[in-house]
């Protein structure tokens, strides 16, 4: 693989719907010149194939647990959870744990940013968060 095929290599991993002519153009080579050392690439197995990088659809929420412990009196700090956007739903538990807290987000960063949200709130002492991979529900 010499310096031409690597460049054709960056401009394909950038936007690998162009042209040939387009490439060739980038590259300051001719459009056959391209169109070979592209198929070349392509049966030598460095070129293994061409995907498309789709956007998550809107309706496809992360899901998160968060396991709460802290200081005081659940239902004044239950108020205050509730209010957070992207909290579903708040448990009470028993054991090690106080609370339990359901969310869902759009992204990790809006789950992060919960996160901190609820870390804030007065009598908070411990968060370990769970972020849902895979969902199995009874039918």
């Amino acid at each position: 693989m010499d310096a031409f095929d690597q460049k054709i290599l960056r401009v394909l991993a950038h936007n690998a719907r162009q042209s040939v002519s387009s490439i060739a153009e980038q590259v300051s080579l001719s459009r056959s010149a391209v169109a070979e050392r592209i198929k070349r690439l392509e049966e030598s197995g460095e070129i293994q194939g061409y995907q498309v990088m789709l956007r998550r659809p809107d309706t496809q929420a992360i899901h998160v647990w968060f396991e709460v412990r802290h200081q005081g009196i659940c239902e004044s700090l239950v108020k205050d959870i509730m209010r957070l956007r992207g909290v579903r739903e708040c448990y009470g538990i028993s054991g090690d744990l106080d609370l339990l807290i359901k969310a869902e987000a759009a992204s990790l960063p809006e789950i992060e940013q919960l996160r901190q949200a609820i870390d804030k709130l007065p009598s908070i002492k411990q968060i370990i968060t769970h972020v849902v991979l895979r969902e199995w529900k009874a039918s």
